[in-house]
């Protein structure tokens, strides 16, 4: 795999403002009036998150599904990426015939508050000064994320969703929702997710945001406004987190010890392995897209993730009374979020008295496998949704 000619930072510094302010997407605008309160003690206004919509809304207003990305996601989950060009993230789960079916459910993905696809964040113009927030732009939890998503699903004339669904970080937002707005989630499926972020996950963060501070064209977060930007520091920070996604079966499947188009070692630092060419690829096409303090922000929303402790230490309390039915998904490879993160979920949801159902997919592929083509994770989902739907009166 050839790594792609790196783009000018000028040229990537325009396009991450273009997107991050106008993106090419719906919109939807919260005026001064209109706050987002955070965690952290701000009252954000005015303020914006971008989202896209597949399907149609039934009479009932029955039929909404909510989406929540993953880390590096966004609001693109089933049409083409308007800056990589690519298909969309989840476009083997979302869409006609698929598991989560836009031929029969309304389907809202909505960009992180803190993101960089036109969610207001780091990148976003900060009004009172015309610039770009930068560092300067409030500290962003899990719990601010479903906030601006239920406040957007309000806005949408919706008064609660059909199902709420997720991998990985959108997995973290699905467990908040359930136990932020039980009310307002029939159904529930986090898949390779925790209700809580380990303290090896935060060690991984932790190395990926000091590789992004640690490069000089980061500028103290400043970058965008001095037209720099931090390439090479988040390139090996997205480097770094891509071996956590994996398994050592997969990687050892798809690269083993290769070599990269040559006969013998090159006896340099040059990339002699496969697995070396494809993780430096990785890195260079990730900083196309993504916005470096994005990366940080996002990062440490996740590590601050503990829903237990926002319920007195018990996690059941998190659940106590809910009336949402929960299926549960995990991966035998996943070390990320190993299986025994989601036992707990599903052991807390017990005790809590809720209706769940649990699965642990057989696959080699690690984290990632949630998105890639796994035909269980299908099957199951296919079965819990349409499960729910009946529940629901949803037709086919």
């Amino acid at each position: 795999m050839t790594a792609a000619a790196p783009i000018p930072d000028s040229t990537l510094a325009r396009e991450a403002r273009s997107q991050a302010d106008e993106p090419q997407s719906l919109v939807m605008r919260f005026s001064g009036d209109e706050p987002l309160m955070m965690d952290c003690g701000t009252a954000l206004a005015p303020w914006q998150l971008a989202y896209q919509t597949y399907g149609a809304l039934n009479a009932q207003r029955s039929n909404a599904v909510l989406i929540c990305h993953a880390l590096t996601g966004d609001q693109h989950v089933a049409n083409v990426h308007p800056v990589t060009g690519k298909p969309g993230w989840w476009s083997s789960f979302v869409g006609p015939g698929r598991p989560i079916d836009t031929d029969r459910f309304f389907v809202i993905c909505a960009n992180v508050i803190g993101g960089c696809m036109g969610s207001t964040g780091p990148a976003s113009t900060n009004p009172e000064t015309g610039a770009p927030w930068g560092l300067d732009f409030p500290l962003v939890t899990i719990r601010d994320m479903v906030r601006a998503q239920a406040m957007l699903v309000e806005k949408l004339g919706i008064d609660d969703l059909f199902c709420v669904v997720g991998g990985s970080m959108g997995g973290m937002q699905v467990l908040e929702w359930a136990a932020l707005y039980p009310q307002r989630v029939f159904a529930a499926m986090p898949i390779a997710a925790s209700a809580r972020h380990s303290a090896q996950n935060i060690a991984f963060h932790e190395v990926g945001r000091q590789a992004v501070m640690a490069d000089p064209d980061w500028r103290g977060g400043r970058y965008l406004e001095e037209g720099a930007r931090p390439r090479k520091g988040l390139a090996v920070a997205r480097m770094g987190a891509h071996v956590t996604y994996l398994s050592e079966s997969a990687l050892h499947r798809k690269f083993g010890r290769r070599l990269q188009e040559r006969e013998a070692p090159t006896f340099s630092f040059d990339a002699d392995f496969q697995i070396e060419s494809y993780l430096r690829y990785q890195g260079i096409t990730f900083v196309e897209r993504f916005d470096a303090n994005s990366y940080l922000y996002v990062t440490r929303a996740m590590d601050y993730f503990d829903l237990a402790d926002t319920h007195g230490g018990k996690l059941a309390d998190a659940f106590r009374g809910t009336r949402t039915r929960f299926c549960v998904m995990s991966f035998t490879s996943d070390w990320l979020f190993p299986t025994e993160e989601s036992r707990a979920v599903v052991r807390a949801l017990n005790a809590a008295g809720a209706s769940v159902s649990f699965v642990e997919i057989e696959s080699d592929k690690g984290h990632d496998a949630f998105l890639l083509d796994e035909p269980d994770m299908f099957a199951a989902a296919k079965g819990f949704v349409d499960g729910a739907a009946a529940a629901r009166g949803i037709s086919r």
